[in-house]
């Protein structure tokens, strides 16, 4: 598994006391006060980087939104960024995509989440003293970004690439893009330990799909959190085709897309 995309908890636990490496904690605020938080970790609560209103695909919050929250919490355009919830890491995920559309290079899962992390390593309730930063990212592109929009979608609809649906076996038997197939983000996951399943495995289960690494893969789910998860996955195991549809199925349905229902073998 690629480090420089998901890191292990004691590949954290090594490097708190490193100034380059700020661990942002996106739970919500009395989770992260109450129940405690990674030693030295801002809290950058999920809804506050969401916004279905903002200019930007999906629910991308904005350049300028995003800039400010980062700024905020202290956290400048060079370091290295390593975030983390207590959901197996989807809403984490999410704001590494998040991140990534606003140009911040290095952005790293932790793998499992606060849970996982507690069981060996320590924790405080106390928030750390932050100095707020002139954070500036880069306005977002789908030139300059794995994100698609709904015309690549269209696109990818007349090519080989194989559409991933992310979402649960109801959601996807209710309405899902034409040919897809569905892929449980959960299934990563190993209930046991809350850490991802090993590389082997994983491609296993990727492979029983279709998802395969000589095809493109194109991920959605509705509003683009599942498939932030999946998409960190595969790119910690070196898969190089994949792309991300921001909008979703949210967008897709609201502007008439084709769609099929029922489920599949």
């Amino acid at each position: 598994m690629d480090d420089s995309v998901i890191v292990s908890p004691d590949w954290l636990a090594a490097r708190l006391e490193d100034p380059g490496v700020a661990v942002v904690d996106v739970r919500d605020a009395w989770e992260y006060g109450g129940i405690g938080h990674v030693p030295g970790a801002v809290n950058i609560p999920f809804d506050s980087y969401r916004d279905e209103a903002a200019d930007d695909p999906g629910t991308l919050p904005g350049r300028e939104t995003f800039e400010d929250l980062l700024g905020e919490a202290g956290i400048a355009p060079d370091e290295t960024v390593v975030v983390y919830d207590d959901t197996h890491g989807v809403f984490a995920a999410r704001f590494r995509l998040t991140a990534r559309a606003y140009g911040h290079e290095d952005v790293r899962l932790l793998d499992g989440d606060f849970s996982a992390w507690n069981r060996e390593h320590r924790t405080e309730t106390e928030a750390p003293s932050i100095e707020p930063t002139a954070y500036a990212g880069t306005p977002f592109s789908f030139a300059e970004s794995t994100l698609i929009d709904r015309a690549g979608v269209e696109a990818a609809l007349e090519s080989d690439a194989v559409l991933v649906d992310t979402r649960d076996p109801e959601e996807f038997s209710g309405a899902h893009l034409p040919g897809a197939v569905r892929f449980d983000w959960r299934g990563t996951v190993d209930d046991e330990t809350r850490r991802l399943k090993p590389a082997a495995e994983l491609e296993t289960l990727f492979a029983d799909r279709g998802i395969t690494r000589d095809r493109r893969i194109v991920l959605y789910c509705n509003t683009a959190r599942r498939i932030s998860h999946t998409y960190a996955v595969l790119e910690a195991l070196g898969y190089d085709h994949v792309s991300v549809y921001e909008g979703s199925l949210t967008e897709w349905l609201a502007t008439d897309g084709e769609i099929e229902t029922g489920s599949t073998a």
